[in-house]
């Protein structure tokens, strides 16, 4: 049923990738442009600043009703977790104390569609193996070169959220994220975070305890509006996603890329996440 809904989508959806992004908001496709140098250089100082860049409008307005119509149509194929953990996505070490925050466990839980699952025309699948897309994002985060994931199931997700879903406040173990927002939820699904709050130095134990607690005094909110582009460096910036509500699903696509080749999620990130393993 699936298969069906999403060809008989495909006809009406033949806007190639680049006629996507708002080209003359977001001059991406030469980086050797004066715009674009600027542009890159503007994101790389509010990662340094904060350790996040908002691109809102990326996307088109008509491309978001496209792109939710894909994901809505991929959506049923999403596999839903539910995991309790610390937010170091490690287990609790027994030898401290108990409200210590690599102790203090919460709940996450999200439905995925693995990249293995979109189909080869879907429009998401060819905006993100476009090279030039890959060369900007790397541009704005400063790396001299970018490659997608070789994983198959963890280069291209969308992340479909469900009243009650949530992310618990958690570090990521990457250097960075990249995501374009497609549908908010009818209420919450917010994307909240610390910026900077510990670093390699100095893990700044009793501010995450006191956030744990319930302390947001410095809780940067980022509401969710359809086609921003986020890039997002979480390995030192803790963040949460805000408990879903309501009957419309939160649909977010995370592009996956490193500064290395050949890079795959272990078979226990993939059990997890994805409910099978390559």
């Amino acid at each position: 049923m699936v298969a069906r809904e999403f060809a008989a989508m495909s006809i009406s959806t033949s806007a190639r990738p680049q006629e996507l992004i708002d080209l003359a908001r977001y001059p991406i496709l030469d980086l050797n442009a004066p715009a674009a140098l600027g542009l890159a250089r503007e994101c790389r100082e509010q990662l340094d600043r904060t350790g996040a860049c908002e691109l809102p409008g990326f996307l088109k307005r008509e491309a978001v009703e496209l792109l939710v119509r894909e994901g809505d149509a991929l959506s049923s194929l999403a596999y839903h977790s539910v995991a309790r953990g610390t937010p170091y996505l490690e287990p609790p070490d027994p030898a401290l104390p108990e409200d210590h925050p690599r102790r203090i466990l919460d709940d996450t839980s999200v439905g995925v569609v693995a990249y293995d699952q979109f189909p080869a025309d879907s429009l998401m699948r060819r905006l993100y193996e476009r090279d030039d897309l890959m060369a900007f994002i790397g541009a704005a985060l400063g790396k001299e070169k970018l490659y997608r994931y070789a994983d198959p199931f963890g280069a291209l997700n969308l992340a479909v959220m469900r009243d009650g879903e949530r992310l618990h406040w958690h570090y990521d173990m990457t250097d960075f994220v990249t995501s374009i927002a497609l549908r908010a939820a009818d209420r919450g699904g917010d994307f909240e975070y610390v910026p900077l709050i510990r670093s390699a130095s100095n893990e700044n134990y009793p501010r995450v305890k006191r956030l744990l607690l319930g302390d947001n005094s410095q809780v940067v909110r980022v509401p969710m509006h359809a086609g921003t582009l986020l890039l997002f460096e979480g390995r030192n910036s803790i963040h949460r996603v805000t408990p879903i509500h309501g009957d419309t699903t939160r649909l977010v696509a995370l592009l996956a890329y490193d500064t290395k080749p050949g890079t795959c999620s272990s078979k226990l990130l993939q059990k997890s996440r994805y409910g099978r393993t390559a």
